[in-house]
C-alpha cells in the first residue's frame, strides 16, 4: 500500500477546506432562500413587533377665567379605549368582560367590530373615567389599548353654560365663547417616534419631532360670584312666577365689560349627551323682543336734546288716551297734566307718544340709533342679533308714537343694557366686551351730559313709593331705572293676557358703575307688571353686585325718628315699648 506523498495530503487538505467553504456558503444560501419564502410570514410578524412609529403629542386647550382669574373651563386629561379588531376579533373570551367595563351592550360591540374588521383602529369609547381606565388596563385585552386625551370641564355647570358654551369630544368649540375664541383657545399636537412592541407599548422614545403647543387662556370679564348671584335670582323668578324664560344682562358702565350674562332655562355643559339644541342658545344676546316702556327715557332725552323741552315742561295727558289717526294710545290711569319726570314715573304712554310726534322724526331717530338700537352690539358673539330699528324716512304717525313707548322696535337684552350704559356713562355709548379690559374705551358721544343727568333724576323716581317700582329699591344706594310690561306679540297681534316683564336700571345713581338689566318672558298669574316681577330681581342682583365690588353707598340715611317721651319713660320702667 503506497504511503500519501506530502504533496498529496496537502492537496487533499486544500480540497476540504474548499469543499468547507461551499458547504458554508450552500448553507447560507439556503438560509436566505428559507428567510425569504419559507419564513416570510414569520418575519413580517417580527417586523410589525418591533418598529418605529409616529404618535401624537395631545395638546391641551387654553383655559377659561373669569376677571379674577377664577376657572370657568379646563381640560383635563383622560383616557380613551380603543381597539385593533384584527386583535381583538379572535379573543373573543374578552368581549364580555370588556363590553361590562365599558358600560355597553355586547352586540353592539360585537356588531362594532365586525364592521370594521379591516382596520387597525377604532374607538371603543371616548374619555373614560380613571376607574374604568383602570379596569381595562388589569384585563389586558388583546388588541384594546388606551390613549391620553383632553376633556373639557366647567366647574360652574349650568351657571356659565349660554356664556362658555362647550365643546365637542374632540374637544372643539361648538357654542358661545368656546367657539368665538376657538383659534385662540386651541392648542397645535406635537409628535414624537416611538420604538413600539407587538401590543402597541411604547417600549422607549426615540426622538421628539415637534413639541406639543398648548392653547392659550382667555381672561373674560366676567365676575363669577356675581354671575352666580344673577343666576341664582333668575331662576327663583322665573319658577316662582311659572315662566318660559328669563334673562339678565350686569355691565360695567365705566368700562363696557359684562360682569355677568344668566338666562333660563340653561342646560349642563359636562352633560353633552343630555343638551336638547332648543336650550343652547344665549337669550340675552341672540332673542329679540319690544322693549315696552323701557325706551320712554331715551323718549325723554330725545325732547330734551331738541331744545323743544325743559325739565319744566309738561305735557296734558288726559283723559288717559290719545287718537292717533284710526289708533288708540291708552294709559292705565287718567294722569291729568305731568312733567317730564311724571310721564317717567308714571309710564304714561299718551304723554311719551305727544312728546315723540311734536319732535322731527330724525331728532328721534337719531337718539334711538346712536343709543345702539338696531344696530349689532359687536361683540362677536355667535348668533348675535342686531334687532330692528326702521328708518324715519318711513315712519307712519302710528309708528312714531308707539316706538316712544317701546313698540314697533325689537332688541335684545344685551342691546337694552348697552343703551341703558349710555345714561349711566354721561351720554357717551361704549363697546361691549366680553374680556377683561386693560385700558378705559373712549365711547362715542351721542346726548348733552347735562340732558343725561337730568333724566337719570327723573329715572330715579321709578323706584319711589310713587313710581312703577318701589320693589327695585336698593336700600343704601339710589337707583335709577324704568320698567316695561309688554304686551307679546302673536300671529293675530298682540296677546291681552301674555307679557314680557322687564326693568333696568343703574347705580348707585349720583355716580353709576353698575348697569342691570332684567327680563322675564310669558310670567303666569296675577303679577306679571315689570316692577313686580323683574324689580324684585333687579334689586337683589344689583345689592349683591354693589357689595361684591364694595361700592359706597350714596343714599342719604332715612331721618331718625325721636321716640316720645312717654314711651322713653316706659321702655325705661321695662315696659312694652
Amino acid at each position: 500500500m503506497t504511503t500519501p506523498s506530502i504533496a498529496d495530503r496537502q492537496q487533499y487538505r486544500h480540497y476540504l477546506v474548499l469543499a468547507a467553504f461551499g458547504f458554508g456558503l450552500l448553507a447560507l444560501l439556503w438560509r436566505v432562500v428559507d428567510l425569504q419564502w419559507f419564513d416570510r410570514g414569520f418575519l413580517q410578524g417580527q417586523a410589525d413587533a418591533r418598529h418605529l412609529r409616529t404618535v401624537s403629542l395631545p395638546a391641551h386647550r387654553g383655559m377659561i377665567t373669569d376677571r379674577n382669574g377664577e376657572p370657568l373651563a379646563v381640560s383635563t386629561p383622560v383616557d380613551s379605549v380603543w381597539a385593533n379588531p384584527q386583535e381583538l376579533v379572535p379573543a373573543r373570551e374578552y368581549l364580555q368582560a370588556l363590553a361590562k367595563i365599558l358600560e355597553l351592550d355586547i352586540d353592539y360591540l360585537q356588531r362594532l367590530l365586525g364592521r370594521r374588521a379591516d382596520r387597525e383602529f377604532v374607538y371603543l369609547r371616548r374619555h373614560v373615567p380613571p376607574a374604568t381606565a383602570a379596569q381595562v388596563r388589569a384585563l389586558d385585552a388583546p388588541g384594546v389599548y388606551l390613549q391620553r386625551e383632553y376633556r373639557r370641564y366647567y366647574p360652574d355647570g349650568e351657571v356659565v353654560a349660554h356664556l362658555i358654551g362647550f365643546t365637542d369630544i374632540d374637544d372643539r368649540g361648538q357654542e358661545g365663547l368656546e367657539l368665538a375664541y376657538d383659534d385662540w383657545l386651541s392648542g397645535a399636537d406635537g409628535a414624537k417616534r416611538v420604538l413600539k412592541d407587538g401590543r402597541h407599548h411604547v417600549i422607549a422614545d426615540v426622538e421628539l419631532i415637534r413639541p406639543a403647543s398648548p392653547g392659550r387662556d382667555l381672561r373674560l370679564s366676567i365676575d363669577r360670584r356675581i354671575q352666580y348671584q344673577a343666576y341664582r335670582e333668575l331662576k327663583s323668578a322665573v319658577q316662582r312666577h311659572r315662566a318660559s324664560s328669563g334673562s339678565v344682562v350686569v355691565l360695567d358702565a365705566v368700562t363696557g365689560e359684562v360682569l355677568a350674562m344668566v338666562n333660563q332655562p340653561s342646560f349642563n355643559p359636562n352633560n353633552r349627551h343630555a343638551i336638547q339644541p332648543g336650550a343652547v342658545r344665549n337669550r340675552a344676546v341672540t332673542d329679540v323682543l319690544e322693549p315696552g316702556s323701557t325706551m320712554k327715557p331715551f323718549t325723554i332725552a330725545a325732547a330734551l336734546q331738541s331744545g323743544q323741552y325743559d325739565i319744566g315742561s309738561t305735557v296734558n295727558t288726559a283723559p288717559g288716551y290719545y287718537r292717533v289717526g284710526s289708533n288708540t294710545v291708552r294709559d292705565e290711569h287718567d294722569n291729568g297734566r305731568l312733567d317730564l319726570a311724571g310721564i317717567i314715573r308714571k309710564s304714561s304712554n299718551v304723554g311719551a307718544s305727544k312728546i315723540a310726534l311734536s319732535l322731527d322724526p330724525e331728532q328721534l331717530w337719531r337718539v334711538y340709533s346712536g343709543a345702539g338700537f338696531g344696530t349689532s352690539v359687536g361683540t362677536g358673539f355667535p348668533g348675535e342679533v342686531s334687532g330692528v330699528l326702521a328708518s324715519h324716512h318711513r315712519w307712519q304717525k302710528i309708528e312714531q308714537a308707539t316706538l316712544a313707548f317701546g313698540y314697533g322696535i325689537s332688541v335684545t337684552p344685551l342691546q337694552l343694557a348697552r343703551a341703558y350704559g349710555l345714561l349711566a356713562n354721561e351720554g357717551r355709548l361704549l363697546p361691549v366686551s366680553f374680556l377683561h379690559q386693560d385700558e378705559l374705551p373712549r365711547g362715542r358721544s351721542v346726548l348733552d351730559p347735562a340732558v343725561v343727568r337730568s333724566v337719570r333724576r327723573m329715572m330715579e323716581a321709578v323706584v319711589s313709593n310713587q313710581g312703577t317700582a318701589p320693589l327695585a329699591r336698593v336700600p343704601g344706594y339710589r337707583v335709577a331705572g324704568k320698567t316695561g310690561t309688554v304686551h307679546k306679540a302673536t300671529a293675530g297681534g298682540y296677546a291681552e293676557d301674555r307679557y314680557n316683564a322687564l326693568f333696568v336700571g343703574m347705580a348707585p345713581a349720583s355716580d353709576p358703575r353698575l348697569v342691570v338689566a332684567v327680563v322675564i318672558n310669558d310670567p303666569r298669574g296675577e303679577d306679571y307688571f315689570g316692577g313686580k316681577v323683574a324689580g324684585p330681581v333687579f334689586s337683589r342682583v344689583m345689592s349683591g353686585a354693589l357689595r361684591l365690588l364694595n361700592l359706597p353707598p350714596d343714599a342719604e340715611p332715612a331721618p331718625r325718628q325721636q321716640t316720645p317721651a312717654p314711651l322713653l319713660r316706659q321702655a325705661a320702667a321695662g315696659g312694652p315699648a
